[in-house]
């Protein structure tokens, strides 16, 4: 037994009971309603970076993350491959144009750090756009944080164990099997590589303004529950729940007849409720 397969083994002998998982995530869940109460009420502008190696776990965060709070709110900017007009343009454009406005949180899964991590290692810029990445990235986030921007960046690192372990898990899975494309076939291969890259951008981009966290993500309901509690540790807010709302009587219309079913086209109910027997 390796020792990388031997820690994978403990780590899941301690991992969380759903119980108390679905517990502590619930309360988490009502706390984040109350920061974004408070977001909206005091008008921050909230950006947060989501970055890691394939397969890490980034979008089930970000789903319970933002499972329970608004999308006027809380948006959600995963931005596919750039056009050809978008190579032509300033390499920060297209990501500056997702930014937050007052009341607003941004969540980049993935972010302008695909330059240091997937463009690097795959070949897809040249060495001198890499370089004036790390030359303009530091300042740009400094600039971000100078105007009123709260930027909170997060790294996802996952072992090579366990990431080969949910690779595999996504080829028998059909509810997964779409999250495996050619580039993460490509990035099996290239873990070293990958590696290197993200130790050099943690090296050049991790800055007083805007520090670089790393979540441990071997367990994902660990990861999820870390990240979000971290996260609301990041930004100090109070509860603003609204006061108690009593509904008055709802006005009756006897003049209105809701019109028969019969009249409608109706979608086929496969699922429609069953008689309970007796």
């Amino acid at each position: 037994m390796t020792k990388e397969f031997a820690e994978d083994t403990r780590l899941r002998s301690c991992k969380i009971s759903n119980r108390k998982y679905e517990a502590a995530m619930a309360d988490l869940q009502v706390e984040l309603v109350k920061l974004q109460e408070w977001v909206k009420q005091e008008g921050l502008r909230v950006a947060v970076i989501f970055e890691g190696r394939d397969a890490a776990g980034k979008g089930g965060t970000i789903k319970r993350l933002t499972q329970s709070l608004s999308p006027r709110v809380a948006r959600i900017v995963a931005l596919p491959a750039p056009t050809e007009r978008e190579r032509t343009q300033w390499y920060f454009q297209r990501y500056v144009a997702h930014l937050p406005a007052a009341g607003e949180i941004t969540i980049f899964d993935r972010s302008w750090y695909n330059r240091a991590g997937v463009e690097r290692v795959m070949g897809f810029c040249t060495q001198e756009e890499y370089e004036e990445f790390f030359t303009s990235v530091c300042e740009l986030e400094r600039m971000l944080v100078r105007s009123g921007i709260i930027l909170i960046k997060y790294w996802f690192s996952v072992s090579d164990v366990e990431q080969e372990r949910r690779f595999q898990s996504r080829l028998t899975d059909p509810l997964k099997r779409w999250k495996l494309s050619p580039m993460d076939l490509e990035s099996r291969k290239k873990w070293v590589e990958y590696s290197r890259a993200k130790d050099e951008m943690m090296a050049r981009s991790d800055i007083p303004e805007a520090r670089w966290h790393v979540v441990n993500a071997d367990v994902k309901k660990h990861a999820r529950l870390n990240c979000i509690a971290h996260f609301l540790d990041q930004i100090p807010y109070q509860d603003t729940a609204p006061v108690a709302i009593k509904f008055g009587k709802r006005p009756e219309h006897p003049e209105y007849q809701r019109p028969p079913f019969s009249t409608q086209n109706i979608i086929p109910e496969p699922y429609a409720p069953q008689p309970k027997l007796k």
